[in-house]
């Protein structure tokens, strides 16, 4: 009998390296009315597929647009080990690149939900074909022709991921073999250790080769710092920022109906009351008050770590959505925050689903 394989953990003891005090508020409120992306739209494999990402870093590379993940700055070589990048098979460096993960073990790596499954011209979803894409290992560079393009043997969902929405956002992806290439895996916290990490101030990194500044995509890993923040007030800010706009249309329609200050009080705490909050608590709340740094398009599925006080890092996010551009296309550059599966919550499945699958 095989003997299940446990995940690298860290202990309680180890607290995260860098906790402030808390966040200041910019003196120019941020605008939080942007919509959220659509995960029904913006598939990061068929962005890359379609060859709209070559034509994007065309534009940007006329525009002389910055090279950076928004906000960030080139990574060093060999930092950040357990980055990886998916990659189509057949398509040349940077253009092919949709995704990035992280390597949990040796033969597995933690993603988005949503960089694996995608819906067809028909509006049906499903996984895409492992044998369409490949895994880049043990490089910070999609060009150099370092590092090792690995098979994948299999894709694994979460099951409770729906494909019109971001809630359990997160996949486990099995290679067909150990990288040839040297690599580092992640630690990843349990449900007590993610409280820890999931308080207000705390310095997190996010890295990959997203889209940049004007849209541009690098061929270098990028990394930015920024920091937790109250998922409670990102919900906030978000859904007070879209009532505002959402009463003047509201306005408007009860003066066309004609009600009562009461029957349009009445009907509009209705309203309010059957609004979701963007963000679930199987969601992180990442970012800066001021905005501009943040994960866009291609960094989907990559790591959000914190820095311990022993040297080492913890996964407490994957990258899963942000606020949208205008015209809800891209991301918004100035956004104060994205959104991170919070690992914590499913460590239990991660387990589960690795050793059932030996």
């Amino acid at each position: 009998m095989t003997k299940p394989r446990a995940l690298p953990l860290v202990l309680i003891t180890a607290l995260p390296a860098v906790l402030s005090a808390g966040l200041a508020l910019a003196q120019t409120p941020p605008d939080f009315s942007a919509p959220v992306a659509d995960p029904a739209t913006t598939s990061p494999f068929a962005f890359a597929q379609s060859g709209m990402k070559a034509a994007r870093a065309a534009e940007a590379a006329k525009a002389e647009s910055g090279a950076r993940v928004i906000g960030g700055e080139l990574a060093d070589p060999g930092e950040y080990p357990w980055q990886i990048g998916f990659v189509i098979n057949g398509a040349a460096g940077a253009d092919g690149h949709f995704c990035g993960g992280s390597m949990l073990l040796d033969r597995w790596v933690l993603t988005a939900a949503h960089c694996i499954h995608m819906s067809d011209d028909k509006g049906v979803y499903r996984d895409i074909n492992p044998k369409a894409v490949s895994v880049l290992v043990g490089t910070n560079s999609l060009t150099d022709g370092t590092g090792d393009l690995v098979p994948i043997e299999a894709i694994y969902r979460h099951p409770d991921y729906i494909g019109s929405e971001f809630d359990n956002d997160i996949a486990l992806v099995k290679l067909a073999r150990v990288p040839n290439a040297a690599f580092a895996t992640i630690k990843v916290p349990d449900a007590e250790f993610g409280d820890y990490l999931d308080q207000p101030g705390v310095t997190t990194t996010v890295t990959g080769w997203g889209l940049t500044e004007g849209g541009d995509h690098p061929e270098d890993l990028h990394e930015v710092q920024i920091q937790m923040m109250d998922r409670n007030l990102c919900n906030q800010a978000m859904l007070e920022s879209r009532a505002e706009e959402a009463a003047k249309g509201f306005g408007y329609a009860v003066k066309v109906f004609g009600l009562t200050d009461e029957a349009a009080y009445s009907a509009w705490d209705a309203l309010v009351a059957g609004v979701k909050p963007p963000m679930s608590a199987n969601m992180l709340c990442s970012g800066t008050f001021e905005g501009g740094k943040t994960a866009c398009s291609g960094d989907s599925g990559g790591p959000l770590v914190v820095s311990l006080q022993d040297g080492s890092f913890i996964q407490a996010g994957v990258v899963s959505w942000g606020l949208s551009g205008v015209g809800g296309k891209g991301c918004n550059e100035s956004a104060p925050f994205s959104a991170y599966t919070r690992v914590s919550n499913y460590l239990p499945w991660l387990e589960a689903t690795i050793n059932a699958n030996p």
